[in-house]
């Protein structure tokens, strides 16, 4: 356990000094959405398209593998949009219910699960991974994005929601990086060797400074949240994202190999530890452009990479030791 914790530590590490920094202003808000810019135009597409092409073209396109976490992403958003929206004491609406289902089923792949993973399990484990962000941006996200505009006076909003999520995952850099990646693996090709180092600098700076925009996130969205959120508004569905995700996945996971389906049990480890990490700070943007209770967002976001210091480091404990 000791030498797991030795190598998550740095990566939470990074996040407490973004938090940090935020919260003492010693990184103004302002920087914060270029830190952010960097990241998601620049420094993780790089990333993406390094560990695309050094991975086999047969993990990319693994359709065992695709379909059991995007089965477990339904379940999720299902039953977290249920307990929510019928519960006892909750009145949320269709937006509030959404937003907080997607938080509860899309894990911080990209900023922190690449990087943090690749470290624990080595190199093979960039294809699973990369697979379940391609599920989670295309199909997950645009999902509660259509989902989270049902109670809107506009009787046509869903489907303006829907256009709107697909024109956001085209403007998006990150499929296509991994797209380019799974190409040139397909293609056995190589960027020429100035392109190729240029690539590897900004590929290089995508974890640290990923991670210290994830703390300065954070940060920013609750010290702009000037509403108090209670408890059992979010609470319970960090706890979801930290506990069930994992376990439902890993049960889903343990069932498709019984059936037959052709998933690695090296690979269900990859998925189940996805799943045990916390939510995606980028879900916080999310709600805010959309109208959504971004405080409470934040606050899940928040907890569960708090506990996920624990919780993962537990699970990665479990499934490897």
């Amino acid at each position: 356990m000791l030498s797991i914790l030795l190598v998550t530590f740095p990566f939470f590490a990074l996040v407490l000094c973004g938090y940090v920094a935020a919260r003492r202003s010693w990184l103004p808000q302002a920087a914060i959405p270029g830190l952010n810019s960097f990241v998601l135009y620049f420094a993780l597409p790089c990333m993406l398209y390094r560990f695309g092409a050094g991975t086999p073209i047969a993990q990319l396109l693994d359709p065992s593998l695709a379909a059991v976490y995007l089965l477990c992403a339904l379940l999720m958003v299902g039953l977290t949009i249920a307990l929510t929206r019928r519960g006892p004491g909750h009145h949320m609406g269709w937006n509030d219910a959404s937003f907080g289902a997607l938080v509860a089923a899309f894990p911080n792949t990209g900023f922190m699960g690449v990087p943090l993973l690749v470290a624990l399990l080595g190199a093979p484990a960039a294809g699973p991974v990369i697979v379940t962000i391609m599920v989670d941006m295309l199909v997950t996200s645009s999902l509660c994005i259509a989902l989270s505009r049902l109670d809107g006076a506009d009787e046509h909003g869903a489907a303006k929601a829907a256009r709107l999520a697909l024109k956001g995952v085209l403007a998006n850099p990150l499929p296509w990086a991994i797209a380019l990646g799974a190409l040139a693996s397909a293609l056995d090709f190589a960027l020429p060797k100035p392109l190729m180092s240029t690539v590897g600098l900004l590929a290089d700076a995508a974890s640290p400074v990923a991670l210290f925009t994830i703390g300065a996130v954070l940060a920013r969205s609750q010290m702009n949240s000037a509403v108090r959120t209670p408890l059992a508004d979010y609470v319970p569905v960090a706890l979801i994202k930290l506990v069930l995700h994992p376990l439902l996945l890993g049960l889903l996971g343990l069932g498709a190999i019984a059936l037959g389906l052709p998933l690695q049990r090296s690979t269900l480890t990859v998925l189940v530890l996805v799943a045990a990490l916390p939510s995606a700070s980028n879900v916080a943007m999310l709600a805010e452009r959309f109208g959504a209770d971004n405080g409470r967002i934040a606050r899940i976001i928040l907890l569960s990479t708090v506990l996920a210091f624990f919780s993962f480091s537990a699970a990665v404990d479990l499934l490897t030791g």
